[in-house]
């Protein structure tokens, strides 16, 4: 089950020092605060092109690679902690940073001067071009794929360009590929897959589809204005693929799910009712791995790559995961905490304030039902940076009527007044404007303390709401924001 890999890049002569270089370019960026958190691995790709494919060859079940556009870093986060509540030792890039040298920074982290890793699977957040980058020096043993929505169009383009990216993934997996049945361009991507590689599918039941429409049902509220809309989404044709993992019900903190015929019903910490369609999608590509190990030779042949003062500890760790029930799964998704930015709770002078990433129209709209307005004061902060998309265009799609009885206490960010403009024509009144995103923040956050308060955000707005939160407030460190 170990990595295989396409990239024929010879290993230089100086490979062996790759380890110290990029610990040493990660130490003088912290102390000079200067090349961000995936700056290490920009060196490092550089100087020592096989340096990823190298360390990751070195994990006995390989990689788990979780793509798609909307809950990459949430979903891979709780496969992570899943697999390490389980039993195994996991490599995971956890802040986010889904490009190939976030990944490298991240293994610059846990590798030694020697460059060895002590993990046995690693679950990687990819951005989906990214992902196609990753896909030609490694080959997963897993992919996960979640949707395809719009976002980044300058970017990415339209969103069959991206199912192609995606596509890339789903044909150089060599296990197991894990898709969302709901979405016909990631369910499509079943008919490129190797065909050694089999596919599984998490899904939806009838009743809860409306809650998760697809890109193509989605239509913007000043579009359908004085229309009639539609009850059902568009696509209303019943799937009949089989769904490993299926969600058939939601509520507070809670999710029902079917596995292997079986109803079953978990606790999450997680919110947002996204987030439990996550699980399920989570909790699927676990069970793909488990059910590799479960096959007789298989650990074995796993371990047999391992130096032999890691071979015994690395079988029973192995053994333990596969054994482990459905409830012991979920038993340990219960315990999944939310990522950075993410449903993030900080206390913030007696406020709860939750950071909500927004990015493309399906998560606004998501996180706007998941998170009701009612005895909150809400902000939205619009920035428009690389890692946010340049086009904002997509805006125009988001539902945001939900907020009229309320308003909106503050708008900011780079895009402040298009976003002003946008809740003006669905009727929702805002405070302030304030382009100047601490100085906004710190207005906001001072006013009515001790209610709860809304930030929605865009990648780098989030960022820098994390960042000047963490001055006045007790962040947790995720290793960026601060």
């Amino acid at each position: 089950m170990t990595n295989t890999a396409t990239d024929t890049t010879r290993r230089p002569w100086y490979a062996f020092a790759t380890p110290l270089l990029g610990k040493s370019v990660r130490w003088a960026s912290r102390v000079t605060h200067h090349g961000g958190s995936a700056f290490p691995g920009k060196v490092v790709e550089r100087v020592d092109p096989t340096f990823l494919r190298r360390t990751l060859a070195q994990l006995p079940l390989g990689v788990i690679l979780v793509s798609g556009t909307n809950g990459k870093t949430t979903t891979t986060r709780m496969v992570a902690m899943m697999l390490e509540s389980l039993g195994l030792r996991v490599f995971t890039n956890p802040t986010g940073s889904n490009f190939t040298r976030g990944v490298v920074s991240a293994l610059l982290n846990e590798v030694t001067m020697s460059g060895h890793i002590d993990a046995d699977i690693a679950v990687l957040e990819l951005d989906e071009a990214y992902a196609v980058q990753f896909v030609a020096q490694v080959k997963p043993q897993y992919a996960l794929l979640l949707n395809v929505m719009r976002d980044q169009l300058d970017r990415f383009g339209e969103i069959d360009n991206t199912a192609r990216l995606l596509g890339r993934v789903a044909a150089t997996t060599t296990r197991a590929v894990v898709l969302n049945r709901e979405d016909p361009r990631i369910a499509a991507l079943a008919a490129l897959t190797p065909v050694d590689t089999r596919a599984a599918y998490f899904g939806l039941s009838r009743a809860l589809r409306r809650y998760f429409p697809t890109d193509d049902d989605m239509a913007t509220t000043v579009a359908l204005a004085g229309a009639a809309v539609p009850s059902e989404p568009l696509t209303a044709a019943a799937p009949v693929t089989p769904a490993d993992v299926m969600l058939t019900a939601v509520g507070d903190h809670r999710a029902q799910m079917v596995i292997d015929g079986q109803e079953y019903e978990s606790e999450v910490k997680l919110e947002g009712v996204y987030n439990l369609y996550n699980a399920a999608a989570a909790l699927a590509v676990v069970r793909a791995v488990q059910q590799d190990l479960r096959v007789p030779d298989t650990i074995g042949n796993a371990a047999a790559t391992l130096p032999q003062a890691r071979r015994d500890g690395f079988v029973m760790r192995a053994q333990h995961f596969a054994g482990a029930d459905t409830a012991h799964l979920l038993d340990a998704l219960a315990q999944v905490t939310p990522a950075f930015g993410r449903g993030e709770v900080i206390d913030v002078h007696g406020s709860p304030t939750e950071l909500l990433l927004v990015k493309n129209p399906m998560g606004f709209r998501l996180a706007l039902a998941s998170f009701p307005p009612d005895d909150a004061d809400t902000m939205i902060c619009i920035n428009d940076e690389y890692a946010d998309g340049r086009d904002m265009s997509w805006l125009w799609d988001v539902d945001f009527t939900s907020l009229k009885a309320g308003g909106v206490d503050t708008v900011s960010g780079v895009r402040a007044w298009d976003m002003a403009l946008r809740l003006a024509y669905d009727d929702v009144a805002v405070g302030d404007v304030d382009t100047d995103l601490e100085r906004a923040v710190d207005a906001f956050v001072a006013r009515n303390p001790g209610r709860r308060k809304h930030i929605y955000c865009t990648y780098t707005a989030m960022l820098a709401v994390r960042a000047y939160l963490a001055k006045i407030a007790d962040v947790a460190d995720a290793g960026v924001g601060k």
